[in-house]
């Protein structure tokens, strides 16, 4: 996705003006919303191949067909370092001065803050400094991966993230579930954004079937301490294991694990395929706020297997389209009686332009409230 350039920035005197001097958002007489100028700021985005990645970029898409104009601030704009233990991915370095001028050219009507990260910090000092509306969302469970990771305390890092996105009109979080675990830990002003599923790409490929013993279990998303994909892959079963992803888990899993199958990272279409060929979706992470490949997986008609947390817990519930169980062997047997039709049939409740709808809302709401008071830049 191509990001537009930006002139020079003026002062924080010209860009509240320039804001200041358009039409209201919402016109509260018809109803009838403008266009909103939007600026997203990520600092997960192209190569990555993730649930914020596509979530952001399908989002975009769906904002900019209906007339809204969006611009992008990411990684690739600035010059990088390697992620600490994940070298795949890259952060910027000291990108603050170049995110207040690229903000200010803007003079966006609102800021919208997708990661905690270098990125999401500078913006989020820029947009407070320049008194631009600003949102932020909560797309991981940053804490619960430095834990697993690092062993550092929970308190510590909801701590940051606590600051960090209590300064902002509006938190959007994926959930009720997490909306509500977020409300217990002091955050606030916070509002469901749901995500969807793209039926154009993952819908039932008749005729496709996965190589190995059946049945087949798979496995999608990176591979990484956090996801706790040993769990999956040391359970006794029957068939063929299959992992599409990569992660700084890869080569260990490799050598602990000959007998099952790697596909590496797969293009939509490819991955569509797979989900098609395999028997069982099994999905166990615990840290999840969503998890997009479940839907995705539903949607071309593979039950999922999952333990009973955050993000199944949301999508699946009680609905007889996958088996939610802490035996996550007991699910997995399960879920291979489940009709294909009940898992294609549940996911066609979430789409990209309800969940787009939901997020323009919010943000159309956000840059009309007043600003939080007492917050530190």
């Amino acid at each position: 996705m191509e990001v537009g350039h930006l002139e020079p920035a003026g002062s924080r005197r010209d860009a509240c003006s320039r804001r200041r001097s358009r039409q209201p958002l919402l016109n509260h007489d018809r109803a009838e919303p403008r266009n909103m100028r939007i600026l997203i700021v990520s600092d997960a985005w192209s190569p990555q191949v993730n649930g914020v990645v596509r979530t952001l970029k399908t989002t975009i898409e769906h904002l900019r067909s209906q007339g809204e104009e969006v611009e992008v601030i990411e990684p690739g704009l600035f010059r990088t370092i390697p992620c600490p233990t994940y070298p795949e991915i890259r952060l910027s370095w000291r990108p603050r001065r170049l995110v207040m001028q690229r903000i200010a050219s803007f003079s966006p009507d609102v800021v919208h803050i997708a990661t905690e990260g270098p990125l999401g910090l500078a913006a989020r000092r820029a947009a407070l400094h320049l008194d631009i509306p600003l949102t932020t969302a909560y797309h991981t469970r940053f804490p619960e991966y430095v834990k697993a990771r690092f062993g550092m305390p929970l308190s510590w890092t909801y701590a940051y993230l606590r600051w960090f996105h209590n300064a902002a009109r509006v938190t959007l979080v994926p959930t009720q579930v997490v909306r509500s675990d977020l409300v217990a830990r002091g955050f606030t002003r916070l509002a469901i954004w749901s995500r969807g599923v793209d039926s154009r790409v993952f819908f039932p490929r008749h005729g496709q079937r996965l190589e190995g013993d059946p049945p087949i279990f798979l496995y999608v998303g990176r591979v990484a301490v956090e996801k706790n994909i040993d769990a999956f892959l040391e359970l006794d079963l029957p068939g063929t294991k299959w992992v599409v992803g990569e992660g700084p888990e890869l080569e260990r899993i490799r050598r602990e694990h000959p007998q099952v199958r790697f596909l590496g990272v797969l293009s939509q279409d490819r991955l569509a395929e797979v989900y098609s060929g395999a028997d069982v979706f099994v999905f166990p992470s615990r840290t999840d706020t969503f998890g997009l490949v479940l839907i995705e997986a539903l949607a071309c008609g593979c039950p999922v297997a999952a333990y009973p947390v955050t993000g199944p817990v949301d999508v699946i519930g009680d609905a007889p389209a996958g088996v939610l169980d802490e035996d996550l062997r007991a699910a997995c047997l399960a879920a291979l009686r489940i009709p294909r039709q009940n898992a294609v049939a549940h996911a066609r409740q979430f789409t990209w332009q309800r969940a787009t709808s939901q997020f323009l809302l919010h943000l159309q709401q956000a840059a009309e409230k007043p600003a939080p008071t007492g917050v530190e830049a």
